[in-house]
Order: C-alpha cells, then sequence, then structure tokens
C-alpha cells in the first residue's frame, strides 16, 4: 500500500487527498507517487491486454488521465486508482476494436457477431468425448454402470437409486465409487506404448 507522506523532504506539510495543489507540489507528488508505478503497470498491462503494440501507449493515457483526475481529486491510493484507469483504457479499446461502422459493412452476414452455438471444432470434440464417454460406461460391470447411469445421467439421489435397483446404500456408494475410478482410468490413463512387447 502506498503511504502518503506528510511532509515533504524540507518539512513543509502536503496536501491532504482532494486538497488542492500548486503545480509545483503536484508535479512532485506525481513524480514520486505515480511515475514509479510504471514498471509494475507495464507488467500489468502485458499479461491483459491483446494488442502489444499499444502497451506504452495505453501506459500513457492512464499517466495523462491519472494526472488529470489527480488534479481535481487526489487518490487515497494510488497504486490501485493507477491500475483501475489503466484497466479501464483496456476494456475501453476493447469495446471500440469491436465495433464496427455499418458503413463498411456490404452486407449483416459479413459481420462477426460471436454466436452462442459452439463452432464445429467445439461440435466435434464434444461429440468425440460423448463417444468415448459412451464407451467407457460400456465396460462398466452392468450394475455398476447402472447406479452411475442413474446417478450421473438421471440425477437421482443415492436412495432413489438403492429403492430403484434393490440394494442398500451403501452398495450403491460403493457401485459409484467404483465406476467413478474405472471411469478415471478408462478416460485419463496414459495411453501404453502398443509398440513396446511385454
Amino acid at each position: 500500500m502506498v503511504k502518503i507522506m506528510d511532509s515533504n523532504r524540507e518539512g513543509k506539510p502536503l496536501p491532504r487527498p482532494g486538497a488542492a495543489m500548486t503545480t509545483p507540489e503536484f508535479d512532485a507528488w506525481f513524480a514520486r507517487e505515480v511515475l514509479p508505478l510504471e514498471a509494475a503497470l507495464m507488467q500489468f498491462l502485458e499479461r491483459n491486454c491483446r494488442d502489444k503494440a499499444e502497451l506504452e501507449d495505453i501506459c500513457q493515457d492512464a499517466f495523462i488521465k491519472v494526472y488529470e483526475a489527480a488534479q481535481r481529486e487526489r487518490p487515497k491510493l494510488v497504486k490501485p486508482f493507477v491500475f483501475a484507469v489503466a484497466r479501464n483504457i483496456v476494456v475501453d479499446r476493447i469495446r471500440h476494436a469491436r465495433i464496427i461502422p455499418i458503413e463498411t459493412a456490404l452486407d449483416l452476414d459479413t459481420i462477426d457477431i460471436a454466436s452462442e452455438e459452439p463452432g464445429p471444432e467445439r461440435t466435434v470434440i464434444a461429440r468425440d468425448e460423448l463417444n468415448r464417454l459412451k464407451t467407457a460406461l460400456e465396460r462398466l460391470p452392468k450394475r455398476c454402470r447402472e447406479a452411475v447411469t442413474l446417478r450421473k445421467i438421471e440425477g437421482l439421489s443415492m436412495r432413489e437409486i438403492a429403492a430403484r435397483m434393490g440394494i442398500s446404500v451403501k452398495t450403491v456408494d460403493a457401485h459409484l465409487v467404483e465406476g467413478a475410478a474405472t471411469l478415471a482410468n478408462i478416460l485419463y490413463a496414459e495411453p501404453t506404448d502398443l509398440r513396446r512387447k511385454p
């Protein structure tokens, strides 16, 4: 946390947050409290900004906005304020980058609007995972498979499964534990090297 100093090096009291400052006092405060955050701010922007070419511009814009805002009212916590301003600039640039002037589009269908439907690659991946799960379920013992299906697919409670299968809740639990372990082993175990001979 950045401390707000009560006096400067000459022993003169500094204005409290929100108090008006003279230009030399304000510039000294800005140089002492805000400018040293540049390296940390650049690291933050490198992690959170898609367009690496704009990092320095965003950093400078953030410092300008902080400078202007702090002239009206000096922030009590400088670092969080600087980072919030930079984050807002990044968000604004992302929003503006997504806006396409209507005149530039010859046809509304050419505008790339994110669909809530999964893309073709996600559909293929999901179908493949579903087939793998179906194959793995078929490899479970019959009663174990029935318990896992009733619990994970139909969403029944362990008591309801026990009543439907005519077994105890403890046995249902044992089937579910065995089923989960077997499925995990089938789905996530390291594939064996088929070329290696035992």
